[in-house]
C-alpha cells in the first residue's frame, strides 16, 4: 500500500484548495453554528499518496477548542481521512486544546459513522440550525443524503 504524506497546506495549493472545497461543498465558505469560514483561508493539511493530493482537511483554533471545518478524501478506504483527522488532533495537543469537535448534519449517516468509529462521541444536536446557516450560506439545499430534510446540525468531538 502507498504511504500517505500528510503536509501543511502551502501557498502552491491554495488554488487546488479553494477548487475542491467549492465541489464538494458547494462553496469555499462553510457555516458551522452560525459562524461563517472562509474554508479556503484557514490553515489545514493535504494528504498526498504518489504525488497525487488525495485528502484535504481544514481547522479554526479558538480558545482551547479546534474545530475541523472541513474533511474530504478522494480516495475511500486507504486511511486518508483518519491520517488528515490525526494531524490536526496533534496540532490541538500541540497547542494546548482540550478537544476537537465538529459539526456534521441530520443527513449524514455516513458521517456520524466514520466519525464515532474514530473515537468521536456525539456532544450536541442543534434543532432547525440549519434555518439560520441557510441566511449566512444561501446555497445549503433543504433536501440532503438520501431525500432526507436537511434541518440539524449534530456535533460531535473527542477530548484530548
Amino acid at each position: 500500500m502507498a504511504e500517505i504524506i500528510t503536509k501543511p497546506i502551502e501557498e502552491k495549493d491554495k488554488e487546488w484548495v479553494a477548487s475542491l472545497l467549492a465541489k464538494q461543498w458547494g462553496s469555499t465558505i462553510i457555516v458551522s453554528r452560525g459562524k461563517l469560514h472562509q474554508s479556503n483561508k484557514l490553515p489545514g493539511f493535504v494528504a498526498v499518496i504518489d504525488d497525487n493530493k488525495v485528502g484535504l482537511v481544514t481547522y479554526s483554533l479558538e480558545n482551547d477548542c479546534c474545530e475541523i471545518v472541513t474533511l474530504d478524501s478522494l480516495v475511500e478506504g486507504k486511511g486518508v481521512g483518519t491520517a488528515l483527522i490525526e494531524k490536526v488532533k496533534q496540532v490541538a495537543k500541540d497547542k494546548k486544546c482540550r478537544k476537537v469537535w465538529l459539526i456534521t448534519t441530520n443527513d449524514n449517516m455516513e458521517a456520524l459513522r466514520y466519525y464515532q468509529k474514530r473515537g468521536f462521541v456525539l456532544s450536541a444536536l442543534y434543532p432547525n440550525a440549519l434555518e439560520e446557516s441557510r441566511k449566512l450560506k444561501p446555497e445549503i439545499p433543504k433536501i440532503g443524503i438520501d431525500n432526507i430534510p436537511l434541518r440539524d446540525e449534530i456535533e460531535l468531538e473527542i477530548k484530548l
